[in-house]
């Protein structure tokens, strides 16, 4: 980390990696195999982090790692189409239907930047619409009131982002349907960008009328909704928040889960909108890497073997680690609320569950630090952040779940 700090803004690749949300120093990950890494030192760890969701079957999976090896002896990059884009994309849509056609990028942010591109040239209005506490990348017009790093770290609308862009970002409280409604009043918006499940202030659910109710208004005022699946996508159902709560976005944005491990992500949505995107249409976008066969054949490996029962598994064992956690925290009387929707879950310390990001910066952030670095003293990595989404994967077994929620009440006492 000392030779880090002189080559990287804070010694990292991504800010939320330097532990400056919990302090301390963050560990060095040399391996990861199935439910647990090893840093540099020897120590092992069950991980909870995944990547930041990405590896929802655990560390190194035989069978995806045999299909990159595949690739990659065919040739790393062509820049030119290959048979795994059309496979990995026709995987997509047998999941997703409403996705009718798509466009591979390499980060999450590039497919939340361009769907949104796409909605203002669709509508031809300037504004988008999206929620206090959600992460939707570091493009400029996602940097005002963001989730993630931005929340973590308590760092305001980033310098760097111009007024005049940031003022074309409307914010609304998640869960709350009448500032929404004010909001679309007020102004000409192109696009409603939401997290079906925030997973960037913590792990805060939609209530039931929620997603709906954004549908409705959406169509009532003339704008597209934008689900941003890009952590929630494949994890907290077989086919996405759509199969989860039987609402249609007009786009969705995808990735982690669609890489394997690899970097990988795709915006697409309804026939006509996407037909908008060069070269079929003239809104411009493009990229080197995007749809490299690395990544296409991580991904399809990856989406192979997510089968429904792979689903199912995750999501009982993900709902006893959640219940474990809870019933820990009632037996040593600690104010604590956590959830799951599939293998995606998150916990606060605090008594009352969490609707939005005003309720989750008032649940107990220092005793989260405590346990945080209690529970990696024994052995259980997860989020450095009192403001991320937490993740199991197919590899986590009981086994390990039990021994998960051993080492966590032995830390939560630690914790105080």
């Amino acid at each position: 980390m000392e030779r880090a700090r002189t080559l990287f803004p804070g010694g990292v690749s991504s800010p939320v990696r330097a532990f400056r949300g919990v302090g301390g120093e963050p560990f060095v990950v040399d391996r990861g195999k199935g439910s647990r890494i090893w840093d540099a030192d020897g120590r092992e760890y069950i991980d909870y982090v995944l990547s930041w969701g990405p590896l929802v079957l655990g560390h190194a999976p035989d069978r995806v790692l045999e299909a990159v090896e595949r690739a990659m002896r065919k040739g790393t990059s062509f820049g030119i189409p290959t048979e795994l884009e059309v496979e990995l994309g026709e995987r997509i849509v047998e999941r997703m239907p409403h996705v009718e056609m798509m466009r591979f990028v390499s980060s999450g942010t590039e497919a939340t930047m361009s769907a949104v591109r796409v909605a203002r040239a669709a509508t031809q209005r300037d504004v988008i619409l999206k929620f206090d506490g959600c992460y939707h990348g570091h493009a400029d017009s996602f940097l005002v009131r963001a989730g993630s790093g931005v929340a973590t770290l308590g760092l305001p609308n980033s310098p760097g982002v111009p007024d005049a862009l940031a003022a074309l970002t409307v914010v609304a409280p998640f869960n709350d349907l009448a500032s929404v409604e004010s909001l679309l009043r007020s102004y000409s918006v192109a696009a409603i960008i939401v997290e079906p499940i925030v997973g960037n202030s913590g792990f805060i659910p939609p209530d039931p009328a929620f997603l709906p109710g954004l549908r409705a208004l959406a169509d009532a005022h003339g704008a597209l909704l934008i689900f941003d699946e890009v952590m929630t996508g494949f994890r907290i159902a077989y086919g996405g928040a759509r199969e989860r709560f039987g609402v249609t976005a007009d786009l969705t944005t995808l990735g982690k889960v669609i890489g394997g491990g690899l970097p990988v992500a795709v915006y697409g949505g309804r026939r006509d909108l996407m037909e908008r995107v060069a070269p079929a249409g003239n809104v411009y976008q493009a990229g080197t890497l995007s749809g490299n066969p690395l990544a296409m054949a991580a991904g399809l490996a990856t989406l192979e073997l997510l089968t429904p029962d792979v689903q199912s598994r995750m999501t009982r064992r993900t709902e006893r680690l959640v219940q474990g956690l809870r019933e820990i925290a009632a037996r040593r009387r600690v104010p604590f609320t956590a959830d799951s929707a599939g293998s995606m879950w998150g916990f606060f310390f605090r008594a009352e569950p969490v609707r939005s990001f005003s309720d989750a910066k008032t649940a107990d952030v220092e005793r989260f630090k405590r346990f945080f670095h209690a529970a990696l003293e024994r052995g259980v990595y997860l989020a450095p952040s009192a403001f991320e989404a937490g993740f199991t994967s197919d590899a986590h077994s009981d086994a390990d779940i039990e021994e998960t929620l051993g080492r966590l009440d032995d830390a939560m006492a630690a914790a105080g």
